[in-house]
């Protein structure tokens, strides 16, 4: 970057000289950079070089706008109604020109959670410390306490501990003296011979996958308490735990197969071993399959589907990371499927490769997708996307009550029909009516929404 005088006194205007660089030299620079540089100042440099190249890439898509490309960066502050509508632009309601609602008190309390809610919390009784049940009242002399077995005392206690520990067992040697043998005492009853037990793979595998802990940041903490875990240990004893898992894995995947309700999605996904060099080899093998008509043959991109599937009551989630998609996905899983059920109801957006082909599905489109659409453009046609966001929250505070009354299945599809239905179809005919009366241009990002929507 260089300064030069823009005029005036002392003015300057930055300028600044343009470089293309692709992924090849940014990596070749930062190669270069490590040799000469200490290893935290380079660590930094990395990762700013990272997020322009990301950036850059997101910038390179032609749909992204300011807006959200903000939401990107710093994620979205909310897509409450009353957050995304608050504007001192008029009246929101294009049919009745009402005024937006006014927003309603926080509700009532202090915010501490209650001793119901440590559901895991392990309980134990007290005994008084001095007085026992059935005798006389220390105070009046006269009566006789009860134990108030229904009104306790509670106090919670929350203690801290490391995610995981370690024993060291000195098992005690006995050598002869005569023959030099050596008798090793077994280990405690229950403790076997391997140094990580099954507690630990499982702790370790909730931590990186349940709660989204990086190995590295599992490292540091577990060092920092003497308990060394190494982010290569960590993933070695995960992968070995998983492989025993693969039964009950198999049979999750039997019971969401019957599901009546089937939920699924891609998300982009990162594999060391397909990317890279590792990529070719991949493309190579690719290419000796193209002979045999395998869809996957050209594809390079990574995709994690996650398929939840509701059965009884319960929800079973599944994931699968590969080169298939999420429709592709859905359709082996429900090859499982017993050919006496019905087809299942499947949620999903909008997209194509959401749908498994040749299996038949209830669709049913993602509503919260639909709506997102309007979200993003509400500060752009405040009017209208206040009335079709007011309508689709009908839908939904509809919906709430039906789960507050426990409607069955029959039950609640018959409310919908009786008082969201009507609600859809007006809001489906005013989006037709918006695009077939120009009223608004289908290329406008109003348009696209009404478009997806439709």
């Amino acid at each position: 970057m260089s300064l030069h005088p823009k005029g005036g006194r002392g003015a300057v205007k930055p300028t600044f000289e343009q470089v293309d660089m692709s992924e090849q030299d940014i990596a070749q620079t930062l190669a270069e950079a490590r040799a000469v540089l200490p290893q935290a100042v380079f660590e930094k440099i990395e990762i700013l070089a990272r997020a322009y190249s990301t950036l850059l890439k997101v910038l390179e898509d032609k749909d992204i706008s300011i807006a959200r490309l903000r939401k990107i960066l710093f994620g979205p502050a909310s897509e409450k109604s009353r957050q995304i509508l608050a504007s001192p632009m008029g009246s929101p309601d294009p049919k009745t020109g009402g005024k937006p609602k006014a927003s309603r008190p926080p509700p009532p309390g202090h915010g501490r959670n209650g001793q119901a809610a440590y559901a895991g919390a392990i309980t134990q009784k007290v005994p008084h410390h001095r007085l026992q049940s059935g005798r006389h009242c220390p105070s009046c002399r006269k009566g006789k306490i009860y134990d108030q077995r229904n009104r306790p005392g509670i106090l919670v206690r929350v203690t801290g501990q490391p995610p995981l520990t370690a024993t060291i067992y000195q098992l005690q040697k006995l050598r002869c003296n005569l023959c030099g043998k050596i008798f090793e005492a077994h280990p405690p009853a229950g403790v076997g011979r391997d140094k990580y037990d099954e507690t630990a793979a499982s702790m370790i595998a909730l931590f990186r996958y349940g709660g989204g802990f990086p190995w590295n940041r599992l490292h540091k903490l577990q060092g920092g308490i003497g308990i060394p875990l190494p982010p290569s240990t960590q993933w070695e004893i995960v992968r070995d735990a998983a492989r025993a898992l693969e039964p009950a894995f198999e049979e999750l995947q039997i019971q969401a197969a019957q599901g009546k309700v089937v939920h699924n999605d891609d998300t982009p996904m990162k594999i060391l071993a397909w990317m890279g060099k590792r990529r070719e080899a991949t493309l190579r093998d690719a290419a000796d399959r193209h002979a045999q008509d395998d869809p996957q043959a050209d594809r390079t991109g990574i995709f994690t589907s996650g398929i939840v599937s509701a059965l009884k009551g319960r929800r079973i989630a599944l994931f699968f990371t590969g080169l298939k998609h999420a429709g592709e996905n859905l359709k082996a899983l429900l090859a499982k499927r017993a050919r006496s059920l019905r087809p299942p109801i499947q949620m999903c957006d909008a997209l194509s490769r959401n749908v498994p082909e040749t299996f038949k599905t209830i669709l049913a489109n993602c509503l919260a997708h639909g709506r997102r659409q309007f979200v993003e453009v509400a500060p752009n046609f405040p009017r209208e996307c206040a009335y079709i966001l007011d309508v689709l929250g009908s839908v939904y505070k509809n919906d709430a009550i039906a789960q507050k009354r426990k409607m069955t299945d029959p039950g609640r599809l018959h409310f919908h029909q009786d008082k969201s239905g009507p609600l859809m179809e007006e809001l489906h005919a005013w989006m037709q009516a918006q695009i077939t009366d120009k009223k608004i241009e289908p290329n406008s990002g109003m348009g696209e929404a009404i478009a997806y929507m439709l």
